[in-house]
């Protein structure tokens, strides 16, 4: 049976959801779906 109170314990979020946050917080409300999406390939590739 799983133990849901220890598998908490050992979760840790992903670093690129944190890095996507980040940046969505960061931009503009009024930029659309693909601004950020470019974005977020930019600074992938960088």
């Amino acid at each position: 049976m799983i133990n849901f109170e220890e598998e908490l314990r050992k979760f840790s979020p992903s670093t690129e959801v944190d890095q996507a946050e980040d940046l969505i917080l960061k931009i503009d409300s009024a930029a659309d779906l693909t601004d950020l999406m470019l974005e977020i390939v930019k600074e992938k590739e960088s």
